[in-house]
């Protein structure tokens, strides 16, 4: 199983359009980790490629990483930033198995109903299988979503944790099901001397993998505000574009 982080960004990205701070400076600079396209992230083996959320900037990310067929998508809530690249499956695929609860899935079908899109609503905490793995969402907060999700996969030996887009105060139930991983990719939006609301700065993200007991962390959905990577990388556990995890 190989895990591969496509993108690390928020919704604007960095750099982001417009800004010249230091780390969107940095960012502009040939192969700087800065340079952070929107969230998603691509899970592999050998029976297939699953992408957890279709990034505004999924044709970038798929050439870059060279994959050239996605078999399922999984979607963790209903925001641009998390589902604006399913166009790019328009004339290249002819259908594409989309997966998650029942309001995202037809919120964003409803959006694309140009793209055959064959449809398989999940529910929270029951796990399904996707190319030789067990899947399965469970439920966080990230107003005023109505039903956000985190995903957890599991190859039978190990455990991975992708928090999508959260607060802190999630449900306890959620915060029971997703003990112990062996690696947790975790919104951390903003460093620790900011405050947010719908995310984690990254206090709370560190708060949230102690109390689930995580093994190894990583940062993603990061924004701008983080200094340029090299740096903050000494003191964040920062993912990158095209960061790569094999179990």
């Amino acid at each position: 199983m190989k895990i591969t982080l496509l993108g690390t960004g928020d919704a604007p990205g960095t750099p982001t359009i417009g800004c010249n701070c230091p780390s969107c400076t940095d960012a502009k600079l040939p192969g700087s980790k800065s340079c952070r396209t929107r969230f998603s992230v691509l899970v592999q083996t050998d029976f297939g490629n699953v992408l957890i959320d279709t990034s505004p900037d999924m044709r970038e990310q798929l050439l870059r990483e060279n994959v050239p067929h996605i078999d399922a998508v999984i979607w963790t809530h209903g925001h641009y930033d998390h589902y604006g690249g399913f166009a790019e499956f328009y004339r290249v695929q002819k259908e594409v198995s989309v997966y998650g609860v029942k309001d995202t899935v037809d919120y964003i079908t409803n959006i694309y109903f140009y793209i055959t899109a064959d449809k398989h609503y999940m529910n929270l905490y029951e796990p399904f299988s996707l190319i030789g793995l067990e899947f399965s969402l469970f439920e966080v907060k990230h107003f005023p979503e109505k039903l956000p999700v985190g995903v957890v996969i599991s190859d039978g030996k190990h455990k991975i944790i992708i928090s999508g887009d959260c607060e802190l105060d999630i449900p306890q139930e959620s915060i029971d099901y997703i003990q112990n991983p062996d690696l947790f990719i975790v919104d951390a939006i903003v460093p620790e001397h900011m405050a947010v609301n719908k995310h984690m700065n990254s206090t709370q993200a560190f708060e949230m993998a102690e109390k689930i007991g995580a093994k190894k962390v990583v940062f993603t959905h990061l924004s701008h505000f983080y200094g340029p990577h090299d740096g903050e990388c000494e003191r964040y556990p920062l993912g990158f574009d095209g960061m790569g995890f094999e179990f």
